[in-house]
């Protein structure tokens, strides 16, 4: 299935919006079409029945200016400078306010010389009609090109209320209409905008140059020629133009706009850059990203990703799309509306004869019908959850979370049981030294000394991880290096160390040299570090025990806090996934707060993991790096991906990204989807409350056209602004 990603330039209505659908779908070839109110297009299309270019013809068609296109997730894209020959903008994106700002002035100035018995009452008249004119241009436009289209629309039908109310004679009414009209229009689309400039803002951060060191000097090019092997600097307070490796320069980097960290992160040079070619295993230290605002001090920085592939463009592109996934509730009222719509026009038809049945004039009916019409819209409900969702998605990237659309917004709030992989998720996924215990008369330098060495010969990532910790501990300590390494498989390693054999490993391999089992108390000590979830081993030299060294992968610091949170947020159950020994994954559940440990396990086994726990509670999330997670991510109710800032496979398996390296922000994205949920409620709640009221009260002829519109209009602009709370929400 290819895929077809279209901007089309500025705000549409969801109802605009839902046409537009309606109106592609129907077209050879596409399969799928979902428009979001913020203007982003997004279509699944079969090639061999159409192409890119028959979309796009297509959809200017509709009268609509294509800004950008992004094809198959390539950014493989075109800009267009036409202009829309439907757009009437001519004093710039807020003319339809404007407009109905001139039109309630002359509303409001036509009512104070209605009541002016010294005043013309034609002047009053006229006043009223200029209102109309200024309030009812948008509207006549968008009716002229529905029913060029064969549709009856609201916008139609709201003209043709005023129409029927100026026939009447009743034009302040009619102006009434279309002002507040135009006026819940333009404010909806400035609240609207407003949210997708949080989004567009994402767009602006990467420079659009960068320098290049070449043969030592510096030449300034496009971001989009930047090779991957290039040479950057960049210098102090300025924007970094790539992701990359760090290989000269250190400088404290705000990844505020990347990850959400609030903390600039000191960057220093990687002293291994020359072979670092992939950013997802760069230590963050090292690692920098396009987009992120440099320091006090100038970087020089190896490109490994080009401007089109960087993280920035990624995310860009991913929530460019999420806004056009519709969420449950929507799907739920776009339903809704689709029989609703239809029951009001007939209802409104039959009141258009009341006249036949009940003593009254036809106008009088005709009153009635068209003040049901403007009462029965249902401009609110269209409104009430897409502003809502675009609001919450523009939020979440704000705090560095990329949630992926409307259905994992609403879903995360509602879930009791989230399962954690354990390795670089709840741990650090880098194990450290963490014992260095002598025995007898050895002392700690001298088990140090000798472990370092030897380890420094292997590639072993627990090897890495004496040897980095030891060489620390050991600062300014000069000690001979270690020879003739050689591996003893599935037992330890062994190598030379000035003059005497020395041995590093587990158990077995002791009893094996030696013929004995080792020392009771090394034993004991052992045990006791393996049932904390260590990794020991014991060092020898020669004929000597000298001690035990330990590793382990330690939980991040934040783990703690973040569960903590979690529990007191009323989520019941916190499962640990790994494949560690169960002893290990019950002894680092105890010290984080885990509820749920669960050891041995094989990526399969997670899979499997999650379906028993969505039949046991109905939904859960996974929280993962993205990789070998994808599996048990993709079966959860809501994926979430861990460190997913650089991680190509992170961003397109889950359902939410958390982009900086921490745990700290699930709780943030929970929140905030629990506030979407009840934000969406609430407004449902106000447009179906609207409705229940206005249509009886205009049906039995209890109110009249004026208090209809307010009613109605005000609802609309209550859910907009209702769901604008988003953008300021704060776990």
């Amino acid at each position: 299935m290819n895929k077809l990603q279209v901007e089309i330039g500025k705000h549409q209505h969801t109802r605009k919006a839902r046409r537009i659908e309606q109106i592609l779908v129907k077209k050879k070839g596409i399969n799928a079409v979902s428009v979001s109110a913020s203007g982003m297009v997004h279509v699944e299309w079969s090639a061999d029945q159409t192409n890119p270019s028959e979309i796009i013809k297509s959809i200017k068609q509709l009268g609509l200016k294509v800004v950008h296109v992004t094809i198959d997730s390539e950014q493989s894209s075109q800009d267009h400078s036409e202009h829309s020959h439907t757009s009437f903008n001519i004093l710039g994106e807020n003319t339809e306010l404007y407009f109905a700002t001139v039109s309630g002035t002359f509303w409001l100035i036509g009512v104070f010389f209605s009541f002016s018995s010294s005043v013309n009452q034609v002047t009053a008249t006229t006043l009223f009609v200029l209102s109309a004119i200024f309030g009812g241009v948008f509207t006549l436009l968008t009716t002229l090109k529905d029913l060029r289209r064969g549709k009856f629309e609201i916008d139609f039908l709201m003209l043709f209320a005023a129409i029927g109310a100026a026939a009447l004679g009743k034009w302040g009414e009619s102006a009434l209409l279309l002002f507040l009209f135009s006026l819940g229009h333009a404010l909806e689309h400035y609240a609207m905008r407003r949210a997708r400039k949080s989004i567009a803002a994402l767009s602006d951060l990467a420079p659009p140059m960068a320098f290049v060191k070449y043969n030592g000097e510096l030449t300034e090019v496009p971001i989009e020629e930047l090779k991957l092997g290039d040479i950057i600097v960049v210098k102090p307070n300025s924007k970094i133009a790539a992701d990359g490796v760090v290989t000269k320069g250190m400088s404290p980097v705000n990844q505020a706009s990347i990850t959400g960290e609030s903390i600039p992160v000191d960057k220093l040079p990687s002293l291994n850059w020359q072979k670092e070619n992939n950013v997802e295993k760069i230590l963050n230290e090292h690692r920098v990203f396009a987009g992120t605002m440099n320091g006090s001090g100038a970087l020089e920085i190896k490109v490994l990703k080009e401007a089109k592939d960087s993280t920035i463009s990624q995310i860009i592109a991913l929530v460019k799309e999420a806004e056009a996934q519709k969420s449950p509730t929507q799907h739920l009222t776009d339903k809704f509306e689709k029989y609703y719509v239809p029951s009001v026009l007939v209802l409104v038809i039959v009141l258009l004869f009341a006249y036949l049945v009940i003593n009254e004039p036809f106008e009088q009916s005709f009153y009635r019908a068209m003040s049901v019409l403007i009462a029965a819209s249902p401009c609110a409900l269209a409104i009430s959850t897409p502003s809502a969702v675009l609001a919450g998605i523009a939020r979440a990237a704000r705090q560095g979370v990329l949630i992926k659309g409307g259905r994992p917004l609403e879903e995360l709030g509602g879930i009791k049981a989230i399962a954690f992989d354990k390795t670089g998720t709840l741990t650090n996924g880098r194990p450290i030294l963490t014992h260095a215990i002598p025995f007898g008369s050895i002392t700690k330098t001298h088990l140090l000394k000798i472990a370092v060495a030897v380890e420094a010969l292997s590639d072993h990532p627990l090897a890495a991880a004496i040897v980095k910790g030891g060489t620390k501990e050991l600062e300014n300590i000069d000690f001979p290096k270690a020879e003739n390494l050689k591996a003893l498989t599935a037992r330890g390693i062994q190598a030379n160390w000035n003059g005497s054999l020395v041995h590093i490993g587990n158990r077995r391999l002791f009893e094996d040299l030696t013929g004995e089992s080792v020392p009771l108390e090394i034993d004991l000590k052992m045990s006791e570090l393996e049932s904390s979830g260590h990794t020991a081993m014991i060092v020898h030299q020669d004929n000597q025990y000298l001690g035990i060294i330990s590793a382990m992968d330690v939980a991040r610091p934040e783990s703690i806090a973040t569960l903590s949170a979690l529990k007191k947020m009323g989520i019941k159950r916190m499962i640990m996934l790994t494949g560690d020994h169960q002893k290990v994954a019950d002894a680092i559940a105890k010290n984080i707060g885990i509820t749920d440990p669960i050891g041995n396990l094989l990526p399969e086994d997670k899979v499997n993991a999650i379906e028993q726990l969505k039949q046991e509670e109905g939904s859960v999330a996974m929280v993962g790096d993205g990789v070998n997670d994808a599996p048990a991510m993709a079966k959860s109710t809501v994926g979430i991906a861990m460190g997913a800032a650089g991680s190509d496979v992170a961003l397109e398996t889950a359902d939410i990204a958390l982009m900086a390296d921490k745990l700290d922000n699930l709780p943030f994205a929970i929140g905030l989807s629990r506030k979407a949920k009840r934000i969406i409620k609430q407004n449902l709640i106000i447009s179906l409350s609207m409705v229940a009221l206005l249509v009886p009260l205009t049906i039995m002829g209890t109110i009249a056209i004026g208090p209809a519109v307010v009613g109605h209009e005000g609802s609309t602009l209550v859910v907009v602004m209702n769901a604008l709370r988003l953008l300021k929400y704060e776990n």
